[in-house]
């Protein structure tokens, strides 16, 4: 059975398509201008700045400033550099020269304790009680200086560290010639080797350590001269840059106005000519005083006190060679000698020199610059050779066998002209010496100190005064715009 033919159904007409249009080209946003940006208050006062420079106001107003801000710095520097130099020379004359003698002094009055204990050993039991008070007093005194020296020294110096040595070795060393003393009045032989070790005590342990302190005491005196003397040369400086700014701004005035002088400019160049004459005036005479200290007072005492310490230690080593009696010899040029001979020798040779009139003695007469300090020194250089004399022939008693003679010519008897009498003079002499340098260092660091007396304060009033009438000069020359 056939089955009859479906319709088919109509084709589909295709669905219309849009046309395709042309790319539009993008519209550009129109660009947003940002707002200014706004000045800063500082950029803003610049600008002010500026623009008023460009006006003769805004320049004087300008010259003006610069004046009083030279003039005030040249003051602030001046004050601060002066301030300074006069502390150090009011260091150098209250402070650290004494400090130095004081360090001198303890190192004399050791060695002087030391002579003056060997010296009452030579006498006997019975210790004369000049030469008994003349260690004790020795004693007390470097206990007096030790003190002071512990209360300046500063905890972490060296000079604290020799402080400290010596205040520790002071109470062995007298303890050691309490020993020596009883040993000889009981006429015991142990008091001469407890004499001796006290000696070498004295002479390997403390008196290098009161030498390390008088070093260090000498060293800090130095360093306050090198704060003092030199020129203040930024403080200077700023004085002629003033004066020169000055003379520019009266030479613009002059060119402007054709006026000879402007009053307040005139006022404020005087006070600064002023100020800058009595700084240079002020601190030359200041460091010409100092320098007289130093080269006619600090190094004449430093000399001096070698000097007297190498007398003392030249008499406690004469006295030890009759203590010792031998026991004690050293090899020199292949001969054996005695130890203490020996380092009296030395002694000698350092204070006087081969002639007699060389050495310390002969270096001391040269720093001397007046009769009043050779005197002495002549006399103690003469009192030198009459000792080596004496000592000679002390030596040749002892070396003969004659022990009682020797000593006799060492410490004296009646009518004997002992080497003792001539160690005295010795040492009388080099103290007047002494007393005289000081005297000198006094005088010339007083008027070192004192050339810079109201300076600091003097060149500040000055300064400011200069300066207000610096702006009181231009402000005379704005009021003519007004």
């Amino acid at each position: 059975m056939t089955h009859p033919p479906q319709a088919q159904a109509p084709p589909q007409a295709p669905a219309p398509t849009r046309p395709q249009l042309p790319p539009q080209p993008k519209q550009k946003q129109p660009r947003q201008t940002p707002p200014p940006a706004r000045s800063t208050a500082w950029s803003e006062g610049v600008d002010r700045l500026r623009a008023a420079a460009t006006t003769e106001p805004g320049r004087l107003r300008a010259i003006g400033a610069l004046l009083a801000a030279l003039l005030l710095a040249f003051g602030a520097v001046t004050t601060w550099q002066t301030t300074t130099r006069a502390d150090a020379a009011d260091r150098v004359l209250n402070r650290s020269q004494p400090l130095s003698n004081d360090a001198a002094a303890i190192y004399r009055s050791l060695a002087d304790a030391n002579t003056a204990a060997s010296s009452g050993f030579l006498a006997g039991g019975q210790e004369p009680a000049k030469v008994r008070e003349r260690y004790r007093r020795d004693i007390d005194r470097a206990g007096e200086k030790l003190a002071t020296a512990a209360s300046n020294a500063g905890s972490d110096s060296s000079s604290a560290a020799a402080v400290s040595r010596l205040n520790t070795l002071l109470p062995q060393y007298t303890a050691l010639i309490e020993r020596a003393r009883a040993n000889n009045r009981q006429g015991l032989p142990l008091g001469g080797a407890y004499l001796r070790y006290a000696n070498d005590t004295m002479q390997t342990r403390m008196l290098p350590a009161a030498e390390k302190l008088y070093k260090a005491e000498n060293a800090r005196l130095a360093d306050d001269y090198a704060d003092a003397k030199p020129y203040p040369w930024p403080a200077i400086a700023l004085g002629v840059l003033a004066l020169a700014a000055l003379a520019l701004a009266q030479h613009r005035n002059y060119r402007r106005t054709n006026r000879v002088f402007n009053t307040g400019l005139l006022a404020a160049t005087t006070a600064t000519a002023a100020a800058l004459l009595w700084l240079l005036a002020g601190h030359t005479f200041a460091r010409s005083g100092l320098n007289e200290s130093y080269d006619h007072g600090v190094k004449s005492l430093n000399v001096l006190n070698d000097a007297r310490i190498s007398s003392l230690k030249a008499r406690g080593n004469e006295n030890l060679t009759l203590v010792s009696r031998g026991a004690e010899t050293v090899a020199v040029g292949g001969a054996t000698k005695d130890k203490f001979d020996v380092a009296y020798q030395q002694q000698m040779q350092r204070l006087a020199g081969a002639n007699g009139e060389s050495g310390l003695l002969g270096e001391a007469a040269e720093l001397a610059d007046d009769d009043a300090g050779r005197t002495p020194l002549k006399a103690a250089a003469d009192n030198v050779t009459e000792w080596q004399d004496r000592h000679s022939s002390a030596r040749a008693s002892d070396d003969s066998g004659d022990y009682e003679g020797a000593l006799d010519k060492v410490i004296g008897a009646d009518g004997a002209e002992p080497t003792g009498e001539s160690f005295d003079n010795v040492d009388a002499a080099l103290d007047t010496a002494l007393a005289h340098e000081q005297g000198e260092f006094q005088r010339a660091a007083e008027d070192g100190k004192s050339a810079m007396a109201g300076l600091p304060v003097g060149v500040a009033v000055l300064a400011v005064l200069g300066a207000t009438a610096a702006v009181l000069g231009i402000g005379r020359r704005l009021s003519e715009y007004r």
